[in-house]
Order: C-alpha cells, then sequence, then structure tokens
C-alpha cells in the first residue's frame, strides 16, 4: 500500500455503507474543510475506474474544480483560471442535479471565481469567499 493510498483509505472509512460511494463523499469532506490537494487525490481514484464510462467527465470536472483551489492556495491565479475552465466545461454536459450535487450551484461559484481572478479582486492567501459543496441527500 502507498502513502497515498493509505491515506484514501483513511478519508474514506468512516463513509462506506452509504447512499454514495464513499470517494465521492470523502472529496466533499476534503472540499468544505479547504483540504483541496486530498479532495482531488481521492475522488482521482474514482475517477480512474470511470475515465471512459458515462461519470468520467463528472468525476474530472470535480477534480479540475479542487485542483482550482489548490492553485488559489498557492497563489497562481493564471492556473487556477484554466482549471476553473475546464471544469465549467467538463460539468457542462450534466443535469443541474447530478449525483445529489446541486451543478447549478457548482457553476455559479466557477464564474464567480473568475469573475474575481478576471477582476483582480481575489484574494489568494485565506480564500476570502470560502467555497463549500453540498450534497442534496435522500431523505426517507
Amino acid at each position: 500500500m502507498s502513502k497515498k493510498s493509505g491515506r484514501i483509505a483513511a478519508l474514506i472509512q468512516d463513509l462506506c455503507g452509504q447512499d454514495l460511494a464513499p470517494h465521492y463523499l470523502a472529496y466533499f469532506e476534503c472540499f468544505n474543510r479547504h483540504l483541496f490537494y486530498e479532495a482531488h487525490d481521492v475522488l482521482e481514484e474514482l475517477w480512474l475506474a470511470e475515465r471512459h464510462g458515462p461519470e468520467g467527465l463528472f468525476y474530472k470536472g470535480l477534480i479540475q474544480l479542487a485542483g482550482a483551489f489548490v492553485h488559489l492556495q498557492k497563489n497562481r491565479p493564471s492556473p487556477a483560471a484554466a482549471l476553473f475552465r475546464l471544469a465549467r466545461t467538463s460539468l457542462s454536459t450534466y443535469p443541474t442535479i447530478h449525483q445529489g450535487l446541486d451543478l447549478a450551484m457548482v457553476r455559479t461559484l466557477i464564474e464567480q471565481w473568475l469573475a474575481r481572478l478576471e477582476s483582480k479582486a481575489a484574494l489568494f492567501n485565506g480564500l476570502v469567499l470560502e467555497p463549500r459543496l453540498e450534497l442534496r441527500r435522500k431523505t426517507s
């Protein structure tokens, strides 16, 4: 087991047995704690298995979104903007709600960050707008 596999196993261990894949759920846990690199890593495993399937671009878009925030954390606005644009394209073919995620909200988040980057208004260290992604969970 590689170091990466061990970290991913630790991130998903409490998320098994739920209605969605543990790697997918761990992505949101990490993302909302601003652990964007870890969010990228944990979802990459799911994407690798599905990259040529119907969910491939969806997972890729979420990975690109997390990657954009990694670049913002490192004060690299140009690569961040490029990844926001790639994420927007990757997610564009999916319906408004997909796998419990409100993609309209994600698209708005992307556009807000692109506008901030284009206006040079972004504060990179500290991420003034604290991005969050929320899943719509099924209720019994």
